[in-house]
């Protein structure tokens, strides 16, 4: 290899060589979302057995953003109480899950960005791919 060169990505060591089943407990938005991410995630070799939590955050994420937006189009963006109008909780039920989904997405590499930053994998053992440099 070319001084300087980085190494080539490949395949996760011990990754998952078959899509596992949805976990039952996850609600049917979060087993929709498991079906939708994980081919891509095996098929690229990006996810192994030890990391599924970390897809599993992400599914319930995207579930509970799901189910507070189908309360928020149900009862609409605020309440009355005692003292007068006040935003429903689903409204904060759903920034915190957009946000934490967008986060885990990024992680798994699932968005633009992570995926122009690194096509996923473990990098060689290379000297000249520049890791450890300070």
């Amino acid at each position: 290899m070319a001084r300087g060169r980085k190494a080539a990505v490949t395949a996760l060591d011990g990754a998952l060589s078959a899509v596992p089943p949805a976990p039952k407990w996850l609600p049917p938005h979060g087993r929709a979302e498991w079906r939708r991410v994980m081919p891509q995630l095996v098929a690229d070799r990006k996810i192994a057995a030890h990391e599924l939590g970390t897809v599993e955050a992400l599914c319930l994420a995207v579930a509970r953003t799901r189910e507070a937006e189908e309360a928020l189009q149900k009862y609409g963006l605020t309440f009355e109480s005692e003292s007068g109008p006040k935003r429903r909780p689903e409204t904060t039920i759903l920034k915190e899950n957009i946000e934490a989904a967008r986060r885990l997405a990024a992680e798994l590499g699932l968005t633009p960005a992570s995926r122009s930053k690194n096509s996923g994998g473990a990098i060689g053992n290379d000297d000249a791919d520049g890791l450890g440099d300070i």
